[in-house]
């Protein structure tokens, strides 16, 4: 049975027991024990409308490890260029027989928007300021394969968070699965309505830090901070980078996380970044997994019900939907 039932567009709609599931899929995936022609005829479109390294790779990996060819829609060179809207590029890319549609977009609710307008499944890869469902539960599965538990732990995420759609999903995750989640930065980028989703918000770093079995540092988002959220980078790396010295002021086994690309010397140091603390490598490993569990979730095991599929799209062709 499908723990999503269509979609991922966000872990706030998600119980933890969907959670749960989802991350022990991925464990399965990660010890390869999920058949690699699962998805053998299916199509995956990345369609990404912002740069990514990791979450645009691992997903195409994810989707050849199953079986399943890979479609890479490029905005900048398409119909997208000469006024295409994001509604008509995804019903094109469904009646082509795309599967799943993999999306990312700089406007929050972009997947949603699309999910209420296709058949085929819709992946959030990040929208916004809104959510990053699977960078989310990448950061869990690599955070339960280290310490064994998740539930009772101290979480500090420290960074720009007003812009991070990481740190909302990484808010949600953790809190429903039972750890303290506290998230720290300037008060210019940490929005005290925050705490709304059971989260501590802190400004000043070594009080955060207190305690503290993971530290995730993000990105500090110079393409954003025009508006004068940070008065210089070399402000903020005085204030709140992460580095050994700070480290030291949480738990003697607490580990660091950062979901990349890291700005060295501003919000980490090398030596933390690459020390032996650091899970910033296993979060890249894990993402494949995580993106083979949610692919393999909404489309293997939808098989049955996806038979209707090209009944569905003549339908919609004959109502000019397509």
């Amino acid at each position: 049975m499908s723990v999503l039932r269509g979609h991922l567009l966000g872990l706030e709609p998600l119980s933890p027991t969907q959670i749960l599931a989802l991350l022990d899929l991925a464990e399965e995936a990660a010890a390869g024990r999920l058949d690699p022609r699962s998805l053998e005829g299916r199509v995956v479109a990345n369609v990404f409308y912002e740069p990514s390294t990791r979450t645009r790779t691992s997903f195409e990996l994810a989707a050849r490890r199953l079986g399943a060819r890979v479609v890479n829609f490029d905005p900048e060179r398409s119909s997208v260029q000469k006024g295409e809207s994001l509604i008509d590029t995804a019903l094109t890319l469904e009646a082509m027989g795309t599967d799943a549609i993999v999306l990312r977009h700089p406007c929050s609710g972009a997947g949603q928007l699309v999910a209420r307008h296709v058949r085929c499944s819709v992946v959030n890869a990040g929208d916004g300021m809104h959510e990053h469902p699977t960078q989310g539960l990448l950061d869990l599965l690599t955070v339960r394969q280290a310490f064994g538990r998740i539930a009772g732990l101290r979480v500090v995420v420290v960074g720009d968070v007003l812009h991070s759609r990481v740190a909302r999903s990484a808010a949600w995750g953790f809190s429903k699965l039972g750890a303290e989640v506290v998230l720290c930065g300037p008060p210019t980028l940490v929005p005290r309505q925050l705490e709304q989703a059971g989260v501590r918000v802190c400004h000043r770093l070594e009080e955060a830090l207190e305690g503290a079995d993971v530290v995730m540092a993000l990105r500090v988002q110079v393409e954003r901070q025009a508006a004068g959220f940070l008065p210089s980078a070399g402000e903020y790396h005085r204030l709140y980078a992460v580095t050994p010295e700070r480290l030291r002021l949480a738990k003697p086994g607490a580990l660091f996380m950062h979901p990349g690309p890291m700005n060295l010397g501003v919000e980490v140091t090398p030596e933390v970044a690459y020390g032996a603390r650091s899970l910033v490598l296993r979060q890249v490993a894990n993402g494949v997994a995580v993106r083979m569990a949610v692919l393999y979730d909404l489309l293997a095991q939808q098989r049955a019900a996806a038979e209707v599929r090209p009944v569905e799209r003549t339908e919609l062709a004959l109502a000019g939907r397509v």
